[in-house]
């Protein structure tokens, strides 16, 4: 592949459930080394179709059972302003695959309240949120230690979207992404919380995801056009994790 950045760190496997397996060895990985460094990990998830088969193997292999969930604290990046039973919730996607699986303790589960009417006041809840499990005031950025972001057609990533203020805001913790179409509005972290995360980790799945992946990686950094860039300053940071599918053109 013809990069512009020899930051990249790409690992790419046969299939959809190599992935997945990998993307939960990796999460165990993090999470044993950050409780036995902190006695706490921070992690982040994100939703869709990708990593679907991923939050299944978090909620049945040994390996992620035998984490003291206790000492997690488990945040999403990004959320639709949907009801939280929702087919289309981030939050009730891990329900469906995890959630009951492990033992979380209610207290450690922060999802986006979005399906509030006034979303300007659910970002300000989530912000709080954030705060309090981190002990930060405001002004500071939380450090995650895990970030597991995947990759949209047009090469956003969260709720980062093209033709949106998102990808730009440098003051919040969280936003609103307001929908131009007859899709959903969002709630997503900014680029500031992805960018002081020890650890990013982007899934990228599907032969429909190949041209962009190719073009977001081979092109010059541009914000604009492809709001992933926001995370091009911490490159060395990010594992790509993608299949064979989504590769074929590198």
């Amino acid at each position: 592949m013809e990069s512009v950045n020899s930051k990249l760190r790409i690992t790419t496997v046969d299939d959809t459930e190599a992935l997945a397996k990998k993307a939960s060895e990796i999460l165990v990985h993090d999470a044993r080394r950050a409780i036995e460094a902190n006695d706490h990990f921070y992690v982040a998830i994100s939703g869709g179709l990708t990593p679907r088969r991923f939050f299944e193997l978090i909620g049945a292999l040994p390996d992620s059972l035998a984490l003291p969930w206790q000492k997690i604290q488990l945040f999403w990046v990004d959320e639709r302003c949907v009801q939280p039973d929702s087919p289309a919730s981030n939050y009730k996607l891990a329900v469906e695959t995890f959630l009951p699986k492990v033992s979380i303790p209610p207290d450690n589960i922060h999802r986006i309240q979005a399906e509030s009417s006034d979303c300007e006041a659910a970002v300000h809840l989530y912000e709080e949120e954030i705060r309090k499990a981190f002990g930060i005031p405001q002004g500071q950025v939380p450090l995650f230690d895990l970030i597991v972001l995947g990759m949209g057609p047009d090469g956003h990533t969260g709720s980062l979207f093209r033709n949106s203020y998102a990808p730009f805001d440098k003051e919040d913790l969280a936003c609103v992404v307001y929908s131009m179409s007859d899709d959903y509005n969002r709630i997503t972290m900014t680029h500031p919380v992805l960018r002081a995360a020890s650890h990013v980790v982007i899934l990228v799945s599907g032969p429909e995801k190949a041209a962009i992946l190719r073009e977001v990686l081979t092109a010059e950094c541009d914000e604009v056009r492809y709001p992933i860039h926001t995370i091009w300053p911490i490159l060395e940071k990010v594992t790509w994790l993608v299949d064979s599918d989504a590769a074929r053109l590198l």
